[in-house]
């Protein structure tokens, strides 16, 4: 989520382009998610880039939920395939296992829809005026979510992912 995105609606007298004001600081606030056939979802919300350390991070906190290997659908991001993930993922191959999609595939990617659930359920009246707000509000959704997990569970009802529950 960046500060800078323009989303929403807006109105404005005819002939006149409407302005939406806003802070100029640009920021944003990015977040990764790990959700079930069961309806559990697991995710990590944090400000700094998404690169190996952060995918490490967050496969640490995966694992330590389980008590049973994690198969994890994973798209080719080059942080998913980088050095640093290999060798966290060579010390825990009990723990998880990745699955790569094919290159640019979002189709089959359940979490797509986690994203894009997240971006239209974000309120768009209010622009942010600082980090911890967007931070906020991101974290807020995936808690609703995590508390319905008939919701998650609705995410795999599409037709290009009954791959997954068909095995």
């Amino acid at each position: 989520m960046r500060s800078d995105q323009v989303t929403g609606r807006t109105w404005g007298a005819r002939g006149s382009t409407p302005v939406i004001r806003r802070t100029g600081n640009r920021f944003s606030v990015n977040a990764m998610s790990a959700i079930s056939t069961k309806g559990r979802m697991h995710f990590m919300v944090f400000t700094e880039s998404f690169d190996a350390k952060a995918m490490c991070r967050f496969l640490d906190r995966l694992a330590g939920h389980f008590d049973h290997k994690v198969h994890l659908i994973v798209d080719r991001h080059p942080a998913h395939r980088s050095k640093t993930v290999r060798t966290w993922l060579a010390d825990h191959k009990d723990q998880i296992e990745l699955h790569f999609l094919p290159s640019y595939s979002p189709e089959p990617n359940p979490d797509e829809l986690v994203n894009a659930d997240l971006k239209r359920s974000l309120p768009h009246t209010h622009r942010a005026r600082n980090q911890a707000e967007p931070a906020t509000e991101t974290r807020r959704f995936f808690h609703h979510r995590q508390r319905r997990p008939h919701i998650v569970r609705g995410y795999f009802g599409g037709p290009h992912l009954r791959y997954i529950l068909d095995e």
